[in-house]
């Protein structure tokens, strides 16, 4: 194994971990967002109002996205067992 082939599968790393935790992030960022603009406006300062919401929408977004995120998981690591496979075999 040469040191590109290992940047290529820690660039991959990279690009799949953005994949998987970008989607759930930006849910609970816009989720976030919105009830703390409703907080500020409503000046209701209750804890559980900003917890239950990002929880529900990371719930959904994984319902939503969690064929794509699987699929996404399961490549990488089949290319990464393809790979060991490889330089085992030379």
């Amino acid at each position: 194994m040469t040191g590109s082939d290992t940047g290529a599968i820690l660039a991959e790393a990279m690009l799949v971990a953005v994949k998987l935790g970008g989607p759930p992030l930006l849910a609970a960022l816009i989720v976030g967002v919105i009830v703390a603009l409703f907080q500020a406006v409503t000046q209701i300062n209750e804890a559980t109002l900003a917890f239950v919401p990002k929880l529900l929408a990371l719930g959904v977004t994984a319902m939503l996205l969690g064929p794509f995120m699987f699929g996404t998981l399961a490549a990488y690591t089949r290319h990464v067992f393809d790979r060991m496979i490889v330089i085992g075999g030379s």
